[in-house]
């Protein structure tokens, strides 16, 4: 109760915080105050808007419309004029990218007669194009491209209108190319709405357009909340959970009921950076991390053997035309501190060569009472050459180092997790996990024609990791509270080799239109590992005792498990995303799959191998049916298929599981434009589950069934300028259908039935505190399951977290508060001695500047 009211008490305060900033934002300046004092009476003076209508009509004025766009010819060349009814509009820098001149004009849309946009193709000797076109909900960009070479102008504020004067240039060579319009001007999806996404079809797609639920935290949230791992980004997404976390070392994640792992010993890990599968075991650093797209259901159509739950792309920052250097230092509770930089720019004078390169550093106590710190270092470069009028590739590589302590976390006794404190560590206090990353690869595009483009690229991930003697965990003696433990020292070395090629073709059947994608894939998965273990003390959980014998060199560990695996995958996949009319769009694909798998493994010098031959064809078909401009109607039916690594009494290998899901939803657009809402229902089964032999209890069957069931809202955007909201709500009903060991009706572990979220931030647009923002954030997870038995249940809870920001021209402050009352809480469980505590009371401080 006393956390009710205090967060009844936050919220009244954070919502007067609001109003005092709306009212601040439309006080009348210091002249007009000593006008108003000479009014005489009090039905004189005009009243502050304090209504929401009256503020939507004051902010909505600050916006200029521009009526009309009107290109002259002139002595010199030619002059653009853009036109407004009222209001006035200032004048933008302009900046030179390839053979334009382009500008952007800030709290200004588009309103002409013939549509949301305006192209001149050759108005004047020497000028290719002027375009004028709108980016983003409040801003204009004007294009003005040279034949040969980049025009010159001026730019003057005239009677309320924008006008160019045009003089075109002077080419530097005989031999110009034909003209090529380049716009690199930055992310053109800003705040918290993002309209097109790539995930669901591995094409530039509108969201309102896929016929499948798809989620897109972008970087300004990861900016506000201040994300630094993924399991943070991903609370603001519908039906997302965090998973097992094998020691608190890799990201885990449950979708829609079934967990997604990183990375599997079948080569299954659903989480992707740049449509690329990320094989490696490592908490990704989101440095470099431009949004996170999160698919949901199956996505074998285009991405192979996956889990039934979805997938979470990571899309990466891009080099721009436009030089950009930022430095960020983040400090924070728990000896944390964190200075990250991005920059980028041309290398050349012509702007065909471009770069990035983000790099971070990492040093944590933790709240977890560990002797050993987090260290973490990243760093990530990146080149694109613009071979081409019609070619581009970049050639890219990762470079992370991290280590951190191996954490088991807690353990429960009886039906609920154990009354002990947080902090308390059940291994030892020198435990820890080392993870070494290298990662590199190319990106090449070539356009044959308008209407079609190849795409190709390559990635090679290599690791290297090590455990160093960790303790691990195994059962806790409910009466006593001993807790026996093994000694564990892993060395792994994993390689993983990725091809893809696609070739997407526009094209139409009379009145139809069709974007075709045919693509193949190629990936080899290579895992050598070596697992020593021995006999470790136990350790009482109410009373431990650290150190009780010295710990054994790797050589001592008598027990040996080798294991030599590869896995080779082939993938070829076509898709047609359909325009029947305008207002009616068709999905259709199918993908078959090829699987082949051969490991030895070694236990104590009994070796044993398998190979293992799979195959499997993935449909996918959606419709999108638009009534109205800003709604959405959607119903899609899609498949997913995984390897089992089971082994049936015959000796076979067991066949694969398969995901099956039906969904419907729709989506809104509101605010004009501003806000986007999805709702969805679905039905996923998860079929051919590995499930115990009831004749030969050593072995298995694939006969098992889960199936989850649930209804999903997110919203994301700008309800009023300066005020963002992203927040979620999912109804999960996920359980066993059919199993040989555990009872039928269980539910799926770590899965909430109810899960809610709400992040969001106000920011003054003028005035005296202009910059100056807020934020709110409440996350909501029901009671779950701790493990398939059902043998425990972990308590619901709800964190609140809150932000304070300032940000004036180049650079930014802030403070973010996560669980800012305190509260004890569980953030993931998957059996009853791998249950990870979320973190108490935390403070960041974060100091930005860009130049």
């Amino acid at each position: 109760m006393n956390q009710l009211k205090c967060l009844v008490w936050l919220t009244g305060i954070f919502s007067m915080v609001f109003a005092a900033g709306a009212r601040a934002e439309m006080q009348p300046s210091p002249v007009a105050s000593e006008e108003a004092t000479t009014a005489q009476h009090l039905h004189d003076i005009e009243s502050p808007a304090t209504t929401v209508g009256e503020w939507l009509a004051q902010i909505e004025a600050a916006i200029v419309e521009i009526t009309g766009v009107r290109v002259e010819s002139s002595e010199t060349g030619l002059q653009v004029i853009l036109e407004t009814a009222d209001g006035d509009l200032s004048v933008p820098t302009t900046e030179t990218v390839g053979n334009a001149l382009v500008a952007e004009i800030p709290n200004a849309v588009l309103a002409l007669p013939e549509g949301d946009e305006f192209q001149a193709t050759d108005p004047a000797a020497g000028i290719a194009r002027v375009s004028v076109t709108a980016v983003g909900q409040d801003r204009i960009q004007v294009a003005i491209t040279g034949t040969d070479a980049p025009p010159e102008a001026t730019v003057n504020a005239e009677a309320g209108n924008l006008v160019w004067t045009v003089v075109p240039g002077i080419a530097q060579v005989d031999d110009a190319d034909d003209a090529i319009e380049i716009v690199v001007t930055g992310e053109q999806d800003t705040g918290y709405r993002v309209e097109r996404a790539t995930t669901a079809t591995r094409t530039d797609t509108p969201i309102r357009d896929i016929p499948q639920s798809i989620q897109v935290v972008p970087r300004q949230v990861l900016e506000d909340q201040q994300v630094i791992r993924l399991r943070e980004a991903l609370r603001n997404v519908s039906g997302v959970i965090q998973g097992n976390t094998t020691g608190n070392t890799v990201p885990s994640f449950i979708i829609r009921g079934f967990e997604q792992l990183n990375v599997g010993t079948d080569g299954s890990g659903t989480i992707y950076r740049d449509g690329f599968r990320e094989n490696f075991e490592a908490l990704r650093d989101t440095a470099n991390i431009e949004q996170i797209e999160v698919l949901k259901g199956p996505a074998s159509i285009l991405f192979g053997n996956l889990e039934p739950g979805g997938i979470i792309n990571l899309v990466t920052e891009r080099p721009l035309a436009t030089p950009s250097y930022e430095a960020q230092l983040q400090v924070g509770s728990f000896g944390f501190v964190r200075p990250t930089i991005d920059l980028t720019g041309p290398l050349n004078s012509d702007r065909s060569l471009l770069y990035r390169f983000n790099a971070a550093y990492e040093r944590e106590d933790g709240f977890r009472n560990f002797d050993q710190d987090v260290n973490h270092v990243f760093v990530a470069p990146e080149i694109t050459w613009q071979i081409s009028d019609h070619t581009d590739i970049a050639i890219e590589l990762e470079y992370l180092y991290d280590e951190r302590p191996f954490d088991r976390g807690v353990v429960a006794i009886g039906n609920e997790v154990a009354d002990i404190p947080f902090d308390r560590v059940l291994g030892e206090l020198d435990d820890k996990e080392r993870r070494e990353i290298l990662s590199t690869g190319y990106r090449l595009e070539h356009q044959f024609n308008d209407n079609l483009r190849l795409r190709n690229a390559f990635r090679f991930n290599t690791t290297l990791n090590g455990n160093n003697n960790s303790v691990q965990n195994l059962a806790v003696d409910e009466v006593t509270g001993e807790l026996s433990r093994i000694f564990v020292d892993v060395e792994d070395d994993q390689s993983s080799y990725a091809l893809y090629t696609n070739l997407v073709g526009e094209f139409t059947t009379g009145p139809i239109a069709h974007t075709l994608l045919f693509g193949i894939d190629l990936e080899r998965i290579i895992d050598i590992a070596d697992v020593r273990f021995g006999a470790a003390p136990s350790i009482n959980i109410f009373d431990p005792v650290y150190g009780q014998v010295p710990r054994p060199e790797r050589d001592e560990l008598q027990n040996v498990s080798l294991r030599d695996s590869t896995i080779d995958t082939l993938g070829i996949y076509l898709q047609d995303q359909v325009t029947i009319r305008p207002d009616l769009k068709l999905l259709i694909g199918g993908r078959f799959d090829l699987y082949h798998r051969e490991q030895t493994r070694s236990f104590n010098g009994n070796e044993s191998s398998v190979e293992q031959d799979d195959q499997a064809f993935s449909p996918r078909v959606g419709v999108v049916y638009q009534p109205i401009e800003p709604l959405s109607l959607y119903a899609s039916f899609t498949r997913s298929f995984a390897p089992n690594t089971g082994t049936a009494f015959d000796g076979s290998i067991l066949d694969p599981t398969r995901g099956t899901q039906y969904e419907i939803g729709l989506r809104g657009e509101f605010f004009e434009d501003r806000l986007t809402a999805n709702l969805a229902a679905f039905h996923l089964t998860r079929t051919n589950v590995a499930t115990a032999d009831p004749d030969n209890p050593n072995f298995s069957i694939a006969v098992g069934e889960q199936r989850s069931q649930g209804i999903e809202l997110d919203v994301a955007g700008e309800i009023l300028p300066g005020w963002n909201i992203i927040a979620s709500y999912a109804y999960t009903d996920a359980e066993i259908t059919d199993d040989n060991t555990f009872p039928e009706g269980n539910s799926l572990f770590g899965v909430p039935k109810n899960a809610a979220s709400l992040w969001t931030t106000y920011e003054l647009q003028r005035g005296d505190l202009q910059g100056l923002g807020f934020g709110l954030g409440l996350f909501f997870v029901g009671e779950r399951p701790g493990d398939l038995a059902n043998s425990f249940e972990v308590d619901s809870y709800i964190r609140t977290d809150a932000s304070v920001f300032y940000q004036r021209d180049n650079w930014r402050a802030g403070i973010n508060i996560q669980n800012l009352f305190d509260i004890d809480y569980i953030e993931s469980a998957s059996r009853r001695t791998r249950i990870n505590p979320g973190i108490p009371f935390t403070v960041l401080g974060t100091v930005s500047i860009e130049f």
